[in-house]
């Protein structure tokens, strides 16, 4: 940890897991994003292939992400690779031989490539010769059909278990519920292996969910107020969205790029690129953007679309903040976000079971819940992965608590009209005409449809517009109200509607949108001691932060003549305790934070250069 890496100390559960695997343990990793779920495995198969027990293979889902922890680990001196389909044919020829030759630690391969019948007579070859030390499956999630991110080609990796039973193996993930995690282990074969289940708590992330009115022009506000110069992530349903999205910011002065996967791939790696190594670019992306993004110090991810459940929320949302300082998930969300997700699962196109469905619709019941509570949404997302916690002080609930209100008597009025305009018209209608009769708005449509006569209009004109879409997301949500698959944005009675009818189930709703806005005396860590960036920074006499900014200059270069983010070369927490310290010796330099010996050896001198003459 300390020669290489440059950690004093390890974090949490860390210390465990790596004896365990060591040891040739079997371990079930569950640690968020940010976590240091990469160390779990990369220490054991350096410590392993010290122990002569040779090479240690990481099955990863995604090129970018193999490239980057392949870089990040060449920098600090471990011999590592990657083998996937963006090598030629000598490219990969060359990466086996020198995995063959022992002279690799860590292999990165694709789960596509891994159960090939080429590479597994390559493993084959490596087993019958002891030289197989260890399996990591990063991602581990993609396993499991209830997971966010299912991977057809994970379910195969029960062979490496089956294949070679004497080599430990380690799965990881930052989001998996209960059933998910049944699933990995039942998948993998994992039932003896132990679990280590970390806090999914990211506190240094302030959470934020606004109601939609103009959600582009909101992004905008929340971008310049608080984000203004910072790398994010804003995240779209769709592919052309993302596009208007891109250019529209652009076109404010904010530094967009796009990115889907209908985009060229180099058009995609040349975007993935910028975003990893500028300071303050933002990607408007599909969620085919984000699975391993290591760039430490992207400070907020923002949703113009809600995700289809709270794993997936969880999971993009915690690529904010993975350096431990503030960070943001913003949510815009709104009544066609609900219809829209309910829709796509309960299309009867679908080739789904209804089990399927139904594990799907609670999932996004819970993401309804946390955007919809008035309550502090920490303790919604994190009692969903099973744990408790006080109010966090740390979200907009939180922060300024909404006032309320009895909506059990307008969601009476509102299932009776729906249930009357039916009965009348014979035919569904959207929230909007249902909206329009309780209001008593003689609006065409409802003339047309003679619902000026219906007994339910007028009834609930002391309630304004946003306040009745409120209603209607609580109803979709707690299945009292359906989004209609056959009539967008239609609605009918749920199964839950009859409950909500009689008076058996209140609902206490949420009376206005508040924007919740931090401030300095506020802070972000709520019950945290680690000082933030911008209080450290505070903290550096000028000569230290004249040496702080020619330290990320010389960064920089070192970056650019590299070819690699320039988190890769130091993190901004290693450059600002170089600055407040100065040390004048390598020794001194070697036990700051993040100074492994290799990058000792490589820029020790260079950096007491920079000290010395800022």
């Amino acid at each position: 940890m300390q020669q290489v890496f440059g950690y004093p100390q390890f974090r949490g559960l860390q210390a465990q897991i790596i004896d365990t695997v060591i040891a040739g343990g079997d371990a079930l990793v569950l640690m968020p994003t940010g976590g240091g779920k990469s160390l779990c495995y990369q220490i054991p198969a350096i410590a392993r292939r010290e122990q002569g027990k040779g090479m240690s293979i990481v099955v990863s889902p995604l090129i970018a992400l193999m490239h980057d922890q392949v870089r990040a680990l060449q920098e600090v001196g471990v011999a590592a690779d990657g083998l996937h389909s963006a090598l030629d044919f000598s490219q990969a020829q060359a990466v086996q031989a020198r995995a063959w030759r022992g002279q690799t630690c860590l292999l990165y391969v694709a789960p596509e490539r891994i159960t090939t019948p080429g590479f597994l007579e390559f493993l084959d070859g490596l087993y019958q010769r002891g030289q197989l030390a260890l399996f990591a499956i990063d991602e581990a999630h993609c396993v499991s059909q209830w997971g966010h991110d299912f991977r057809p080609e994970y379910r195969q990796l029960s062979l490496l278990h089956e294949r070679y039973p004497t080599v430990p193996r380690i799965a990881l993930t930052a989001t998996a519920d209960a059933i998910t995690r049944a699933d990995i282990i039942e998948r993998l074969q994992l039932q003896q292996a132990r679990q280590f289940i970390s806090s999914f708590d990211r506190p240094n992330i302030f959470y934020q969910v606004v109601e939609k009115s103009d959600a582009r022009r909101q992004l905008l506000r929340f971008i310049e107020d608080e984000h203004e110069g910072d790398a994010g992530i804003v995240y779209c349903q769709s592919r052309k969205k993302v596009e208007d999205t891109a250019q529209w910011l652009l076109e404010q002065g904010i530094d967009a790029l796009p990115y889907h996967a209908g985009l060229p791939p180099d058009v995609r790696q040349r975007h993935q690129d910028r975003f990893l190594r500028e300071d303050a670019l933002v990607m408007v992306a599909t969620i085919a953007f984000g699975m391993g993004i290591d760039k430490p110090d992207v400070r907020f991810v923002a949703h113009l679309d809600m995700p289809k459940n709270i794993e997936g929320y969880y999971q993009e949302t915690g690529r904010a903040g993975r350096d431990g300082e503030p960070a943001d998930a913003w949510m815009a969300y709104g009544l066609a976000d609900v219809v829209n997700q309910r829709r796509m699962i309960d299309d009867p196109q679908s080739p789904a079971s209804e089990a399927y469905r139904q594990v799907m619709r609670a999932k996004l019941d819970a993401l309804l819940a946390m955007a919809e509570t008035t309550e502090c949404r920490r303790q919604r997302l994190l009692a969903y992965f099973g744990e408790q916690a006080q109010p966090c002080g740390n979200c907009d609930n939180c922060l300024n608590p909404p006032a309320t209100w009895d909506a059990t008597d307008a969601a009476r009025k509102l299932l009776s009209c729906i249930y009357r305009v039916q009965q009348k018209s014979g035919i569904h209608f959207g929230a909007g005409h249902l909206i329009d009769i309780l209001r008593g708005k003689a609006t065409p449509k409802v003339e047309q449809y003679g619902h000026q006569g219906l007994s339910t209009f007028g009834i609930g004109q002391e309630i304004g517009e946003r306040e009745w879409g409120s209603v209607v997301r609580q109803l979709i949500a707690i299945d009292a109200v359906v989004a209609d698959a056959q009539a967008f944005n239609t609605l009918r009675l749920g199964p839950a509607a009859r409950s909500v009818l009689a008076g058996q189930r209140p609902l206490q709703l949420r009376r206005i949108e508040r924007q919740a806005r931090r401030s300095a005396a506020q802070g972000t860590q709520s019950g945290s001691e680690r000082q933030s960036r911008q209080e450290r920074l505070a903290a550096l006499d000028d000569a230290s932060r004249q040496r702080f900014e020619a330290l990320k200059a010389w960064r920089r270069e070192v970056a650019q003549q590299h070819q690699l983010p320039a988190f890769v070369v130091f993190a901004d927490a290693t450059l600002l305790a170089i600055a407040s310290e100065n040390p004048r010796s390598l020794q001194a330099l070697s036990a700051i934070s993040g100074v492994g010996q290799k990058k000792l050896d490589a820029y020790g001198q260079e950096l007491l250069r920079v000290c010395a003459s800022s």
